[in-house]
Parts: C-alpha cells; structure tokens; sequence
C-alpha cells in the first residue's frame, strides 16, 4: 500500500502578496535602468537572490512582467494620492494635497516615469496603461467629480463641464512629471505644486483685466463663444 504523502505546507497569501510586490519593485528599477530588451530575468532573479524559476511562477513572460511592474507603479500612485488626502476637507485643499502628492511620488519614484516612456516605446499595439487605469478607476473619478461638483455648486469654481477641468487638470500634471524628469529640474516640490495651483485657479490676469474684457472668453462651447467688443472690432478692422 502506497504510503499517505504527507501535506506540504499550507500556501500563505501574505507572503506571495510581499513576494509579488518584491519582485515588481525590482523589476521596475531593472527595466528603467536597462530598457525592455536589455532586462534580463536572470539579473532580476540575482538581485532578489531567488531562482529564476520563482520570478516564472509568478509571471510567465517578460511582457507579463514588464506590465505588471507599470500597473504596480500606478496602482502606487493611487495610494499615495488617497493617504495624502484622507482627512483633508476643504475641497481646494484636497486638490492641492492631491497635486502635491502627485508631483512627490513621481520625483521619488523617477523608474515609474521610464517605465511610462519604455511602454510607449516597446508596446505600441496597446493603450498606455496611464491612460487604461485613470478611466477604469470609476471610484476615484466619482470622488474627484463629487470634489469638483461641490466646488460649482458652492459657486466657487464657475460654472463647466467637470470632465473640462479634470482634462485640463491631468493633462498639466502628466506633462510635468516628463518635464521634471528629463530636465533634472530641482525645485521644491511643495512649491511647485502651489505654483500650478496658484496659476491654474488663480490665472495670470488682473481683476481689472478680466473687467475690462479685452481677451477672447471662451464658453463651455468655443463654437457658440460671444466675440467680445474688441476682437468684433478687430474682425471688422479686417
């Protein structure tokens, strides 16, 4: 009679959670500091001092890897931004602890950033996950609606389309980040989130230039926008 095989012992999903996270960690500061075609999994499996067995159970291919870490870095991210503003009840403070929180985990985690570039770079049969993971991430969007919502409805911001401000709110974070990176620039961060913050909700005209209504104003339509006094006067001057 065969002998009863003893049960091996029983799986612990905290430590493959830790593990998983260990090696995504790892692979990220190899594909940033390699590039896709030059990271090997044998060096990832040397710097975590596992086999190269372990790193292919975990992720099958190169790609899965490689995708894995940028979808780790995102979902990173997020943590970081919901810590930062978790207490935080003044909706402009929430967004400017939210910019702040943005700017300061990309400068302290600048492989996250090469990871973006790599995948534009490697992967160009698929959508950015940037991109892919900000429109699946439905509870944090109703948040950041309700934040922007509550701010128009308190007649604090003027009255838009919440998407319009969030577009325009994404698209200067996202270019910054690339911005601070490649130009090394050495600011601090604190100041410069509040330097966006000032410009972007404060503007750059004067009370009395905005009264005087001598620039174009824009309606949430461009097409049905009023020309004011003076851009009617310089179409008729033409």
């Amino acid at each position: 009679m065969p002998a009863t095989r003893k049960p091996g012992r029983p799986v612990d999903p905290d430590l493959q959670e830790r593990r998983r996270r260990e090696i995504l960690d790892a692979s990220a500061k190899l594909f940033a500091e390699k590039g896709y075609a030059q990271a090997d999994t044998q060096d990832l499996a040397d710097r975590l001092e596992v086999s190269k067995g372990t790193i292919f159970r975990y992720f099958p291919s190169k790609r899965e890897l490689f995708e894995a870490s940028i979808q780790h870095g995102l979902e990173r991210l997020q943590t970081a931004v919901d810590s930062e503003v978790a207490g935080v009840l003044d909706p402009l403070d929430m967004l400017l602890a939210a910019m702040t929180a943005y700017l300061r985990f990309f400068d302290a985690s600048p492989e996250v950033v090469e990871l973006l570039i790599l995948e534009r770079a490697e992967l160009k049969d698929r959508k950015s996950s940037y991109f892919e993971n900000k429109d699946k991430c439905d509870e944090s969007n109703e948040r950041w609606a309700g934040v922007l919502t509550s701010l128009i409805d308190s007649g604090r911001f003027r009255k838009m389309p919440i998407d319009r401000i969030r577009n325009v709110l994404g698209d200067l974070l996202y270019g910054t980040i690339f911005s601070n990176h490649m130009s090394g620039r050495a600011r601090r961060l604190e100041d410069q989130a509040r330097d966006l913050f000032d410009i972007v909700f404060h503007g750059l005209l004067t009370d009395a230039e905005r009264a005087r209504g001598g620039i174009a104003r824009q309606t949430d339509d461009p097409q049905t926008a009023k020309p004011t006094r003076e851009t009617r006067s310089r179409r008729d001057e033409r």
